[in-house]
């Protein structure tokens, strides 16, 4: 829903990745409705499509995998072209194709994770510094980041590198590029599905909040991070899980 008193995207343009569906089109729509343009990315021309329809004019998008160059520089060219600017990064791509305890994983999965959570992260920031990025990046990261994360232990991993080059990239581009992170608990996506899908009210009872999160519950601190209301906060992970950090510890 559009707030009527809040257009802080008003002719800015914000770059999504990973966004036709899920956390990522949440803070697309969330960016539209406060009066920005978006760029969206993903590996499915159909389901980006779907997306830009449903957003309208303000926004496009370009297909391609995350973690390749060429798609990287079709997305720079289109930004270029379509728009002359640009003024926020999201990286919310991130993939994980396996589950099981870490010392099962296959040497070629963890490194296509390190790959897309991270390498591609830093390729896009790096890209997008290039394309004259002006203001601000947002990195998704994960709960499973800050501590153990059984089950997705290698996802997690990457997301505590996720983590902490956020803080790197933060130091390094003061004062003239803010970078943030948000470290979402299970949010209710089809990336996510398999952690809650057939127990939802389970996987509920962990949170003090009763509730698994949605995509809007992400979105909304994100458009935060990415405004100049946070112009005086860079270098931070925001935890966005219910209240799970808060459970008592006996």
């Amino acid at each position: 829903m559009t707030n009527d008193h809040s257009r802080r995207f008003d002719g800015t343009v914000s770059l999504v990745t990973g966004s036709s569906r899920g956390i990522g089109f949440a803070i697309a729509q969330r960016i539209v409705d406060e009066g920005g343009s978006v760029v969206l990315t993903g590996r499915k021309q159909d389901s980006l499509d779907a997306a830009v329809a449903a957003l309208g004019e303000a926004a496009s998008a370009v297909a391609g995998r995350a973690d390749d160059a060429d798609h990287r520089a079709a997305v720079f060219a289109h930004i270029a072209e379509r728009h002359g600017r640009l003024d926020h990064l999201v990286n919310n791509t991130g993939i994980n194709p396996v589950y099981g305890p870490i010392v099962d994983i296959e040497a070629e999965a963890a490194r296509k994770i390190l790959e897309v959570n991270v390498v591609a992260t830093l390729d896009w920031t790096r890209a997008a510094l290039a394309a004259g990025l002006t203001r601000s990046v947002v990195n998704i990261a994960s709960v499973a980041g800050l501590g153990a994360s059984p089950g997705i232990a290698f996802y997690g991993i990457s997301k505590a590198a996720l983590i902490n080059l956020t803080a790197q990239l933060a130091y390094e581009l003061a004062p003239r590029i803010r970078v943030n992170a948000v470290a979402p608990a299970v949010i209710k996506t089809a990336f996510a599905r398999a952690l809650y899908e057939g127990h939802e009210a389970e996987a509920s009872a962990a949170y003090p909040l009763a509730r698994l999160g949605e995509p809007a519950d992400v979105a909304g601190p994100v458009a935060f991070l990415l405004s100049d209301d946070a112009a005086w906060i860079t270098g931070q992970t925001v935890a966005i899980d219910g209240g799970a950090g808060i459970r008592p510890l006996v």
